[in-house]
């Protein structure tokens, strides 16, 4: 059991990293957005390069960021059973999520990507447009990291819902356990 807390940590951990690295590109789109506006309809021309910059941009932060998301918890989900749900029974949850959906999704993102990011490589493929930015296959490789990260947290949450099950979550720093809902504590967007 600690082995497999020591897996939540490490992967945690990782995907904390590289959440807060990859969260400042969020910074560097709206910077090179605001100067294609700028350049647009201040001096009236355009960079085409710089146009393809912010989406690539944006694309790298969303797959990039993916694992983090999972890891704090931030992806959609059906919270009218799963918030008041005893610590157990999410538990229960998470790991049938993980193995029945999660998992089985990040095969199917790897094995149809694996092949068209290869070929990508293989010719160094760019932007379609002319003037367009070099590195397009450096942009689709973030749909493997994004399989890579998102996966590696999906056996992290089963780790954890293991740990729960066999009753050693105290194996986990406080911040990796699941949250606890108190009687007295308000719920999200309720007033208290």
């Amino acid at each position: 059991m600690q082995a497999l807390a020591v897996l939540v940590r490490m992967i945690s951990a990782i995907n904390w990293l590289v959440g807060q690295i990859l969260s400042w590109l969020a910074l560097a789109c709206v910077l090179v957005c605001f100067t294609v506006v700028v350049q647009r309809y201040v001096f009236n021309t355009s960079t085409l390069w710089m146009q393809d910059l912010y989406v690539w941009l944006g694309g790298a932060m969303f797959t990039g960021v993916a694992g983090f998301a999972l890891l704090r918890n931030d992806h959609v989900r059906v919270d009218v059973f799963y918030r008041p749900a005893s610590v157990r029974r999410k538990a229960i949850a998470d790991l049938i999520g993980v193995l029945l959906f999660l998992l089985p999704y990040v095969y199917v993102v790897w094995t149809y990507t694996f092949t068209a990011v290869a070929r990508s490589w293989g010719f160094m493929e760019g932007s379609a447009n002319i003037g367009g930015m070099p590195g397009l296959f450096i942009l689709k490789s973030f749909i493997l990291l994004f399989a890579i990260l998102v996966g590696l947290q999906g056996l992290a949450m089963a780790a954890r819902a293991i740990l729960v099950l066999a009753g050693k979550e105290e194996l986990l720093p406080q911040h990796l356990r699941y949250e606890q809902q108190n009687d007295d504590t308000p719920h999200t967007g309720e007033i208290a």
